[in-house]
């Protein structure tokens, strides 16, 4: 059962690493594991992923363990990833079509509905199999869509105002790529700073 409790984001950030392991191991055949492999596997403890786990109820058996398939289902329930949420895509320029082009939305939770951009000159393209359409358009796309979430390859300059207004319009949750802090009410955000996972792996290598 699906958990209905707060759960502290350090435990939400750590299910997508059980869930690609999990992946793994089915890929490899694998039926059965257990809190100590993917402890081993994951550089965590057996007792920090049996406490992550309990925060959504009972998994497995004591002495059997998990089953794979029954685990990596759970997750993706708790994560809500066969529920596709409609999102779209702001800033189509070559940030933005890497991201609409590599990331596998349909695989984690998302479906991309529609991309958005304010230059002439990409307004028309095709991108990830949908015409990129100008910025004018983007409130009755979304007063007709309602699209859910929004993700953000935007200057840092505009990214703020831009993420204000998409709230306005029903957004409520941003994938953030633009360089920059947003804060915004009503709507989650998740900031991706490339320069900060530079910076800890720099880190890392001083301090081994």
């Amino acid at each position: 059962m699906v958990q209905k409790h707060e759960v502290s984001e350090s435990v939400v950030r750590r299910l997508p690493r059980y869930y690609r392991l999990l992946q793994e191991l089915e890929r490899q055949g694998q039926a059965h594991t257990s809190s100590r492999e993917l402890g081993k596997r994951l550089g965590m403890t057996a007792s920090q992923i049996r406490q992550d786990l309990s925060c959504f109820g009972c998994f497995g058996q004591q002495g059997y363990g998990y089953s794979v398939t029954e685990l990596r289902e759970n997750l993706e329930r708790i994560m809500g990833l066969p529920q596709l949420l409609p999102a779209i895509l702001v800033g189509a320029g070559n940030l933005g079509q890497v991201v609409a082009e590599n990331v596998r939305f349909e695989q984690r939770g998302f479906r991309l509905i529609g991309i958005f951009d304010i230059k002439p000159e990409l307004v028309g393209n095709q991108m990830a199999g949908l015409e990129i359409q100008p910025m004018e358009q983007l409130e009755a796309f979304c007063a007709q869509q309602k699209p859910v979430a929004a993700v953000l390859c935007l200057s840092k300059e505009v990214a703020q105002d831009t993420a204000e207004h998409l709230v306005s319009l029903g957004i409520r949750g941003l994938w953030n790529f633009s360089h920059c802090d947003i804060a915004v009410e009503h709507a989650k955000v998740v900031t991706m700073h490339l320069d900060d996972s530079l910076m800890t792996l720099s880190y890392k290598l001083h301090n081994l």
